[in-house]
């Protein structure tokens, strides 16, 4: 009988095919789009729909929920 290698108890190799950890920016980014966001459609709310942005008018909506949502996409990159 061949003897297989029990490897569920080592750690991963390099060549393992392990996804490599997120860089270190990567977070502070994917949470600072979502509190962009946040922040746009709140300032567009409190402010009478003047800001941030006049000439767009309720398109601030869609721009916050824009930025927002690129921070939501990056959670499915995240590891």
């Amino acid at each position: 009988m061949a003897r297989t290698k029990n490897t569920s108890s080592r750690e991963p190799e390099q060549g393992s095919g392990e996804p490599a950890p997120n860089a270190v920016w990567f977070k502070p980014v994917m949470f600072g789009f979502m509190l962009l966001g946040l922040a746009w459609i709140i300032v567009y709310y409190l402010s009478g729909t003047v800001l941030p942005v006049a000439a767009l008018g309720p398109w601030n909506i869609l721009v916050g929920f824009g930025i927002a949502f690129i921070g939501f996409l990056m959670t499915t990159r995240w590891r």
